[in-house]
């Protein structure tokens, strides 16, 4: 009996140190995903609206206490009290400075900025009535801000300061010298400070508590896409283990095929057969596209086993894919036009071609009548329109493109193809389409930047 080799690398150690080299991207980037720079960059966004808030808070003193000294004629200590708008004003300006050529902005620097705020307001509140001044409600401001943006030891801390700030301010402050006056019209004014005060805590705090929900709705809505992008990663990483090691396993039996038939090829019997020696040339034609598959298999994965990637063009790129997908499906019903121009020197990727064939091929499997690949340039990207006469796309497919799982077809596992194709084209920088017709049938749009198929990176416009 003859012997046959095999195709097999060697399968002791290969597929599992794949496995393992695949499935430690896979944790490196969960781990990304857990260290992702996004509370800081919400931390930054928040810091800018407390910053914000300082500036409406030192324009606010001012209004008051030219409102309260001038208008109503209760004298304050301006020069004092000037002095605490000074320093909030040298702080705010610090702030800008700081938080420009800060890398990230942690709980406990949001937490000292609300601090520093809270004592600014209680020396302000000291030189001006203490626990008396109706506008100690403003303490509340800070509080609702420090629940809001912080974290709950902080937020304590921050009640904990603002609580010892109004006990002290009932036993040390500089009593307010009111104007000789009814008890009724002092009243009155007491009913209208806190008033004011309410009014401005309300508007505050709508305004800024909801841009800060907006920060960290943004915040929330980020984590959620690369929590979404690293689960498709990891399936693309399961994907890829799956079909490397149904390669490798499919290497022998390839082999054994191939030795068969070329014993076949040098038996009389077979050969003087006209049929059988068709039918053999088909086997043989089948089998090496068998082995073209594994190979392309292999090369997506890393593990060429003959020549990878080659320089070629545009045109020529493109015209030999429509040849050779035709050739393995003997369909004539594949019509293409290039649109392109002017060539381009590019560098042939199996991965790009595999994922021309999956669209034709789902385009092929819907409408064996009529399908139109057209390659076209727009600025500098190759834009790759496939478009088929079938049923088109359901609504609830083109709001979720690329999605695993997502399929017509009713099989278990469908929906894959359009997923590796949304993921390949984005691995390249590039962007997938699609869309219904008004009458019947659909297109997808493979939109892929010349840069990044070009030759060393860079291509001639």
């Amino acid at each position: 009996m003859l012997e046959r080799s095999s195709n097999r690398p060697d399968d002791g150690n290969t597929y599992g140190e794949q496995a393992v080299t695949l499935q430690s991207q896979a944790d490196a980037r969960s781990e990304l995903i857990g260290a992702a720079p996004t509370d800081d960059e919400t931390n930054r966004k928040n810091m800018a609206l407390l910053i914000q808030l300082r500036w409406t808070a030192v324009v606010g003193q001012i209004v008051t206490i030219g409102g309260v000294h001038f208008w109503l004629g209760i004298p304050l200590p301006l020069t004092r009290m000037g002095a605490v708008i000074g320093a909030l004003v040298f702080l705010n300006v610090s702030s800008l400075v700081w938080v420009r050529h800060r890398a990230a902005i942690t709980n406990n620097e949001l937490l000292v900025a609300l601090m520093l705020d809270v004592a600014a307001l209680t020396a302000q509140l000291y030189l001006s009535g203490g626990a008396t001044n109706p506008f100690t409600s403003l303490f509340l401001l800070q509080v609702t801000l420090g629940a809001v943006l912080l974290d709950a030891r902080s937020t304590w801390s921050l009640v904990a300061l603002t609580c010892a700030s109004f006990v002290w301010l009932t036993m040390a402050y500089r009593p307010l010298d009111l104007p000789p006056n009814p008890l009724s019209e002092t009243y009155t004014l007491t009913v209208a400070g806190m008033l004011l005060g309410f009014a401005l805590n309300a508007v505050l705090l709508v305004v800024f508590v909801t841009r800060i929900n907006r920060n960290l709705r943004q915040r929330d809505a980020h984590l959620a896409a690369l929590r979404q992008h690293a689960a498709e990663q990891d399936h693309i990483v399961r994907m890829g283990l799956l079909a490397s090691g149904a390669a490798h396993e499919l290497g022998t039996p390839l082999a054994s095929l191939s030795v068969i038939l070329s014993d076949w090829r040098r038996m009389p019997d077979l050969t003087a057969d006209q049929e059988l020696a068709e039918d053999l040339t088909e086997m043989e034609t089948s089998l090496q596209r068998c082995k073209s598959i594994v190979t392309g298999i292999l090369v997506s994965a890393g593990e060429a086993r003959g020549e990878g990637s080659s320089p070629t063009t545009v045109t020529a790129f493109v015209t030999a894919l429509v040849e050779e997908w035709r050739d393995a499906r003997s369909a004539r019903t594949l019509y293409f036009t290039n649109t392109f121009g002017e060539d381009v020197a590019i560098v042939s990727d199996i991965a790009l071609k595999q994922v021309i064939f999956n669209v034709l091929d789902n385009a092929y499997e819907v409408s064996r009548e009529w399908v139109e690949l057209v390659a076209e340039r727009e600025g500098d990207n190759l834009v790759l329109s496939i478009s088929d006469r079938g049923p088109g796309f359901a609504p609830e497919m083109l709001a979720q493109l690329g999605k695993p799982y997502q399929s017509s077809k009713g099989r278990a596992g469908g929906g894959l193809g359009l997923f590796l194709v949304v993921n390949v084209v984005r691995k390249l920088g590039g962007s997938v389409t699609a869309e219904n017709h008004r009458k019947r049938g659909a297109t997808v749009r493979l939109t892929l930047p010349l840069a990044t198929l070009a030759i060393g990176g860079s291509f001639d416009a």
